[in-house]
């Protein structure tokens, strides 16, 4: 029997599914990452993200499109972590957007909002590369327009997508090299089809149960995501502001404004929701740009910081303010007589070792994270929520942890919350280092942003798998080295490993070598290291410290 039109009750019923799925085989997607570390997560952070989503929706006792649509989009956001999740979230965030003023869904509506999901995330991210989970997105949401005109069987129709979603999968390695040199394809785009089969498994009656036991974050977390460009800003200001629309905002307006912020800024969010504007810009000309925000209505929380430089795509999200704020208050520490300082800092760290060294210079408090978790986006505002300051500095201190760190900003607002773009343990000391509590936010974040660009990080571990990558034939069990510029030794030799990448960092401008070693590593193993660390590099101080963290034998940094 042909199925036209899809109710609340079944898109409930489909949803938990696609999350069941994913969860099923989460393990087998973070195998696909394709860096040979052994703490590849693309499949635990989306189903973290979903189950974040799935645990509301399951809760809801008389569906319909309107409640789905705001427990799938404020569960998911709320729930986001690391790069996939974050950009899995903005997809069920643009769908939802379009299905929730509808009683029934057909083909039609079907496709407008897969348009629209792919949409808002490529919007979520400035510069997106192909070969990702973008890409698969892409090509699931034309072939739904594709099939939407050619029939109103949404069985059939999911059937067709699902197929042509592989295909698109399968040329994801032809996109990106580093896919093809691992031989997997994008871990992203298998986890997003991944959703879709469970999807379609309840559509079509082949599952039948749909309860949902929430997931926990309890493996380790990737030193590398799907891969995004850094943006290198060349504009002073970081210009922030909200609009309160006076009149409709037309997706001809939003293309129109975000022509215009391109001519005259960078790294450029733009993101209409309901009545109003969120409105982000690097540029040499703030008070511009808040003329021509003014054409639309009225400007409110304007905020400019004088910035020398950003190595991180600013990612703002729209989600059910309210509930958030509401849950992060639930677990404040703060009394209504309790002062609060100016300035604080938080910071995402792994390990015991670590956690101890962040407080000691300054961190007020620390969450787990790195390589043993991605924190969400709740876990970062209500760690937030718990420290007492006005303005809240956050160090992700991991690639993967800062486009979730990022959506805290618009999720907050009782506090000011300034992401500085920490990819390494190294990065956040030395940011930590510079942060002057006495100072102003402004100041600090110049000095914290530059702090970054003074130290070299790298990393050891082992090679889970066999694979070839930035010119290295990797075997399984080698120890790898890992710096800013990627992977640069693997060697049957742990020593080996360290002092190869270690010949690759340092030089004259540098004076001091930090080694951080991990929870699997010896003392006596740790002191042997920098004694031939030390010999070897007799004209640089070298310190040793215990970090405990798991999975990276050493964290090292050159200064």
């Amino acid at each position: 029997m042909a199925t036209n039109t899809i109710d609340a009750a079944l898109v409930q019923k489909m949803f938990l599914a696609g999350a069941k799925n994913l969860e099923s085989k989460k393990e087998w997607i973070n195998d696909l990452n394709v860096f040979p570390v052994p703490d590849g997560d693309t499949g635990t952070n989306m189903t973290l993200t979903i189950m974040s989503a799935a645990k509301e929706v399951s809760s809801i006792a008389n569906p319909n499109m309107e409640n789905l649509s705001k427990a799938i989009s404020s569960g998911s956001l709320r729930g986001a972590r690391g790069n996939s999740g974050v950009i899995l979230s903005q997809l069920f965030r643009g769908f939802c957007k379009e299905i929730k003023e509808h009683e029934e869904l057909d083909m039609k509506a079907i496709a407008v909002a897969m348009q629209k999901a792919t949409e808002t995330a490529y919007k979520a991210v400035m510069k997106p590369k192909e070969g990702t989970i973008l890409t698969v997105a892409r090509g699931i949401a034309e072939k739904t327009v594709e099939e939407a005109e050619r029939t109103n069987n949404i069985a059939e129709a999911f059937e067709n997508v699902l197929e042509h979603g592989e295909k698109v999968l399968a040329s994801t390695p032809d996109m990106l090299p580093v896919l093809k040199q691992a031989g997997v394809v994008d871990s992203g785009g298998q986890g997003l089809l991944c959703v879709l089969y469970g999807c379609y498994d309840a559509l079509t009656g082949k599952v039948s149960e749909f309860d949902i036991t929430p997931a926990t974050g309890d493996v380790a977390s990737a030193a590398t995501g799907a891969a995004f460009d850094d943006v290198d800003i060349e504009f002073g200001y970081c210009t922030e502001f909200i609009i309160k629309l006076d009149k409709e905002f037309t997706e001809e307006d939003e293309d129109e404004f975000k022509s215009y912020l391109n001519s005259v800024g960078d790294s450029i969010v733009c993101v209409a929701l309901d009545d109003i504007v969120k409105i982000h810009v690097h540029t040499n000309h703030p008070g511009e740009v808040f003329e021509k925000g003014l054409t639309y209505g009225q400007l409110s929380r304007m905020k400019v910081d004088n910035m020398r430089e950003e190595h991180e795509n600013k990612i703002i999200s729209q989600s059910a303010v309210d509930k958030a704020n509401e849950e992060k208050a639930n677990e404040a520490v703060e009394t209504p007589h309790v002062e609060l300082k100016e300035l604080g800092v938080l910071a995402v760290v792994p390990g015991d070792g670590l956690t101890e060294i962040f407080k000691g210079i300054g961190a007020d408090a620390t969450i787990s994270g790195g390589q043993t978790m991605n924190p969400s986006t709740e876990d970062i505002l209500n760690a937030v929520m718990k420290i007492p300051a006005k303005t809240v500095f956050v160090l992700p201190n991991n690639s993967n942890i800062i486009l979730a760190a990022t959506q805290a900003d618009v999720l907050c607002d009782e506090k000011d919350i300034i992401v500085i773009p920490t990819k390494t343990i190294p990065q956040g000391i030395s940011a930590l280092v510079s942060f002057d509590p006495t100072g102003d936010a402004d100041s600090n974040k110049d000095n914290m942003m530059e702090a970054i660009d003074c130290v070299l990080s790298g990393q050891v571990t082992y090679a889970v798998r066999d694979t070839q990558i930035d010119g290295h034939d990797v075997k399984k069990g080698d120890y790898i080295a890992i710096n800013d510029e990627g992977l640069v030794a693997s060697e049957t030799d742990i020593k080996d490993s360290v002092i190869k990448m270690l010949d690759g960092m340092v030089s004259d401008d540098y004076e001091l070598i930090s080694i951080y070693y991990g929870s699997d590593v010896d003392e006596a193993d740790a002191e042997a290291i920098a004694a031939i660390v030390e010999e070897k590099y007799s004209y640089l101080d070298v310190e040793l410290e215990y970090g405990g963290q798991p999975v990276y034998y050493y964290i090292i940094s050159v200064e």
